[in-house]
């Protein structure tokens, strides 16, 4: 499926250096700080600052790209929430996975009650426009509640290890919050995870289940439709 890339208008970096910034800083547990090191080290000199600007204005741009491109989501859904340090508060993180691990979508929510997990329900169908065959989530009883009311029709397996798909799919976003010393608003947070989980996973192919070869080959792809969604190549033509 084709789109068009961002527009890099008044930027004076070509945009092979923008989109590898961005790239860096939310594939990789880096700060802008270290980005801005590592592209010094190459001969390039950009700003931490000018790196932040870059990923936030091309961030989420860049992972509804890559999102564009991924196949349909399979139809059995794993939902999940955690909890996540907000500026000393908690809050959740509701994020859901089909089973081959493809992240559908993120929210974080000031609650874990049934009005949150509606809310991330009917968010959820309407960003993916399907219905699932049977959606898989832990004992918590919002989500019994929540599937009654908008998704009565599909099945709802409830148990704890029936879910480590999504439980195991927050293990990145756990490390990157480390890195980042915590969130300091929901909406920086919800900012920041919607561009990493629309980004970052799609680099980390199951290694473990490939041969050497096969992942290099799967990595190149992924970097030539990388470079189509920003802009860094054009996208080929129809003959």
């Amino acid at each position: 499926m084709g789109s068009t890339p961002p527009s890099y208008k008044g930027h004076r970096y070509p945009v092979e250096i923008i989109s590898h910034c961005v790239w860096l800083y939310f594939r990789f547990p880096l700060s802008f700080r270290e980005v801005e090191e590592l592209m010094l080290e190459r001969g390039v000199v950009v700003s931490y600052e000018t790196v932040r600007r870059w990923c936030l204005k091309f961030g989420q741009s860049y992972a509804h790209g890559l999102r564009r491109r991924q196949p349909r989501p399979g139809d059995k859904w794993h939902l999940d929430e955690v909890f996540v340090k907000i500026n000393g508060g908690q809050k959740y993180l509701w994020r859901a996975v089909d089973q081959d691990g493809n992240v559908l979508d993120i929210l974080v929510q000031n609650r874990r009650d049934a009005a949150a997990a509606r809310r991330f329900f009917r968010r959820l169908l309407k960003t993916t426009r399907t219905v699932p065959r049977v959606i898989v989530t832990d004992k918590l009883r919002s989500y019994g509640a929540a599937h009654r009311e908008v998704m009565p029709s599909v099945e709802h397996r409830s148990h704890k290890g029936l879910n480590n798909r999504a439980e195991n799919s927050h293990q990145p976003t756990r490390q990157r919050e480390r890195a980042m010393k915590g969130f300091r608003s929901i909406g920086g947070a919800q900012r920041f995870l919607a561009a990493f989980s629309g980004i970052s996973p799609r680099f980390r192919p199951r290694r473990h289940l490939m041969t050497a070869p096969d992942h290099r080959t799967e990595m190149t792809v992924r970097f030539a439709i990388w470079d189509q969604i920003t802009g860094a190549t054009a996208p080929p033509t129809a003959a």
